[in-house]
């Protein structure tokens, strides 16, 4: 099991160190925002790895991250923006609906900012809340504003948990790899208990 773990981080590694890579994670980081089919932090952070192996150049990981984090955010934005009619149409035929898309609205105006931030860490829930953005009709710049903030951090983020996983394991680029991705599924898994863990005690607050 050992041996073929191995082999398979050789190739992995061997894979993300074509200046190719920089492309696919630009592609994928763009492509996730819109369709969260395979997480883009995983490339981002097998770039920052190959980048502490001196394998690539981190800066033009993280741009490439970033980059494509922030247009994909964007055209997820402008996809619900233009199903705005159709969606708010459908919703709003039953009470049910009219009070869910209510309560989105509310939670965007409340935590919004804050909220796109957090949501660029959670495979899938960045994607829902891009859309609603747009659905909800939210202002442009604000929204741009905003996506600005969550990308760089995230791109960083990413990044930055990669390479220093390479550069403290030169010699093991296996456990590197092992290493940045336990790391990193932890702190997202710590994110969503603090999400989850705080919408609990509002609820305790607001049905008391």
């Amino acid at each position: 099991m050992l041996e073929f773990a191995n082999q398979a981080f050789d190739w992995l590694k061997d894979f993300s160190s074509s200046p190719w890579f920089y492309a696919i994670i630009f592609v994928i980081a763009l492509l996730d925002s819109v369709l969260p089919i395979v997480p883009s932090e995983t490339l981002v952070i097998i770039g920052g790895v190959s980048a502490g192996l001196g394998e690539l150049w981190l800066p033009l990981v993280i741009i490439c991250g970033v980059t494509g984090a922030f247009i994909g955010d964007n055209l997820s934005y402008l996809i619900g923006r233009e199903a705005s009619d159709w969606v708010m149409r459908r919703q709003t035929r039953t009470e049910k609906g009219a009070k869910r898309m209510a309560k989105v609205v509310e939670q965007v105006h409340e935590r919004g900012g804050l909220l796109l931030v957090t949501a660029r860490f959670i495979p899938g829930g960045r994607t829902a809340l891009t859309l609603s953005c747009g659905v909800t009709r939210q202002p442009r710049r604000w929204f741009v504003g905003w996506v600005a903030v969550a990308t760089v951090i995230w791109g960083n983020y990413a990044a930055l948990l990669g390479f220093i996983g390479g550069k403290s394991f030169e010699e093991n680029h296996t456990l590197a790899f092992i290493i940045a991705f336990v790391t990193a599924f932890s702190i997202t898994a710590l994110i969503e208990l603090i999400r989850w863990a705080l919408k609990r005690a509002r609820y305790r607050q607001t049905s008391t």
